[in-house]
């Protein structure tokens, strides 16, 4: 008798088993779902996805400035683009080693690390000067009204390279080209 419940308790767990089994699929359409399932009795081509194009186009073309009047205004950032990554010779944090690259045309090794920035003289908004805090870095090439300037961005997410509209806010403004102190 108990080898009669023990196969059949067995048998149970196995057909119970074999019942939740589903087909492997190794495409499931977005627009598939429980309450609307697909027929794939047809083979859907499969669109490639370049894995840049969010990364490129992350930020929008349209943004909203303050002035110093507290007027707000709309800005037309067309040319934000990716411009490569880590530039050769710098570390995987670059952002420090980016910016001199672009300044002074060489790497600068005390000035990878963003902080060393800061023992520039202060200077006023402009193109040329470098928007430093602890922690990141980005140079200044044109400005946008308020306190947004088309940035060179090393390192600016993603680890790549940007020019792209960035906001002062936060950074204090640098002249690499005065005496560090």
């Amino acid at each position: 008798m108990i080898k009669q419940v023990v196969s059949a308790c067995l048998a149970i767990v196995a057909s119970s088993a074999v019942a939740d089994a589903r087909p492997f699929r190794t495409f499931q359409a977005p627009e598939c779902n429980v309450t609307m399932p697909c027929d794939f009795s047809y083979a859907p081509t499969r669109r490639e996805r370049d894995p840049r194009a969010s990364l490129r186009a992350y930020r929008t073309t349209q943004m909203t400035v303050s002035n110093a009047g507290y007027a707000a205004t709309t800005v037309s950032v067309s040319g934000d683009r990716v411009i490569g990554g880590r530039p050769a010779g710098c570390p995987s944090s670059f952002c420090g080693c980016g910016a001199a690259l672009r300044v002074f045309g060489h790497v600068v090794p005390e000035l990878n690390l963003a902080s060393n920035w800061l023992r520039f003289p202060r200077a006023a908004p402009a193109p040329g000067m470098v928007a430093a805090r602890r922690g990141h870095v980005f140079v200044l090439e044109q400005p946008l009204g308020g306190d947004m300037w088309m940035a060179y961005d090393a390192n600016s997410g993603g680890h790549a390279t940007r020019m792209h509209a960035r906001s002062l806010r936060g950074y204090t403004i640098v002249n690499p080209r005065g005496a560090m102190g």
